[in-house]
């Protein structure tokens, strides 16, 4: 069984930074799209970010390009996000997933197939 847990969320100062980490545990995690996705209070899940099984391509919603950064290691089974320059608007809980269909990067909340409980983020103004 497939199991993602997501670290390193935390409170921070409009203009800090944190990292995020996803480790993957009972599955080929290298056969695996990763995902990025937030949800804030009353909103619907979102896309943020996501990386090819290869990590030869990344995909970022428009709100925060230039500002967070997805990665991964294969050989450590982890995918990351680095997220600088965070606004207030950015507080949400953040969750990693994968796809497995091998279909490319894809944004869509009911394409991915395995998902980590989350790890909450919170930007203070």
């Amino acid at each position: 069984q497939v199991q993602l847990v997501e670290s390193g969320g935390g409170l921070v100062q409009a203009g800090g930074s944190l990292r995020l980490s996803c480790a993957c545990s009972g599955g080929t995690f290298s056969s695996y799209s990763m995902g990025w996705f937030r949800q804030a209070p009353g909103k619907e899940r979102e896309f943020v970010s996501a990386i090819s099984r290869s990590a030869r391509t990344i995909h970022d919603a428009a709100s925060v390009r230039g500002r967070f950064t997805i990665s991964r290691d294969n050989a450590r089974n982890t995918v990351y996000l680095q997220m600088n320059s965070l606004k207030p608007e950015d507080t949400a809980v953040y969750y990693c997933a994968a796809d497995r269909s091998g279909l490319g990067l894809r944004t869509g909340v009911l394409e991915y197939d395995y998902w980590g409980q989350g790890t909450q983020v919170t930007v203070s103004s």
